[in-house]
């Protein structure tokens, strides 16, 4: 089901313009356990761990978008989700390990039904775990991990109105 980056949307992108800047709708999804326990997905090329998350596809609503990413990476099929936040500005711009300049533009979902048995291993990832709030795996320094407290704080002070940010 995993599309290789070459022929996903960013990548046929990135062909054209390089490692100028891009905009790209993107996903990051909080899902749950029956115990409250948070997923994380070990990533299978930087070996780092995160919140399941990827850039929208050509024809592909947002939460099209997903329920694609989610399955790629968890083998979870979503059923519903909540729409808890959109970041978006430069403060969000990251550089990626192979120079690529991104602006975000991300949809934090909470994933509210999910079925299915998760994989711990995927074509996009080499492990998978539910774990508590208050001691989640380590995550890459700087930016992402200034970024997944922002996630949680917004989680945490959501009250059914998303987040514009």
């Amino acid at each position: 089901m995993s599309t290789n980056w070459t022929d996903s949307y960013a990548g046929q992108l990135r062909k054209v313009v390089g490692h100028q800047q891009l905009i790209i709708p993107s996903i990051r999804a909080l899902i749950f356990d029956d115990e409250g326990r948070l997923l994380f997905i070990e990533r299978r090329g930087s070996r780092l761990w995160a919140l399941p998350a990827g850039g929208i596809e050509l024809n592909e609503s947002i939460f099209q978008c997903l329920q694609r990413e989610v399955k790629e990476e968890t083998g979870l099929d979503v059923v519903e989700a909540t729409l808890i936040a959109v970041y978006t500005g430069t403060q969000y711009t990251v550089k990626t390990s192979y120079g690529d300049m991104y602006q975000g533009f991300e949809f934090l979902y909470r994933v509210d039904n999910w079925q299915g048995t998760l994989s711990l291993e995927t074509d996009e990832t080499r492990n998978a775990a539910f774990f508590a709030l208050n001691d989640p795996p380590q995550i890459e320094d700087g930016y992402w991990s200034e970024h997944h407290l922002e996630v949680m704080n917004d989680y945490h002070q959501f009250n059914g109105v998303p987040f514009n940010k």
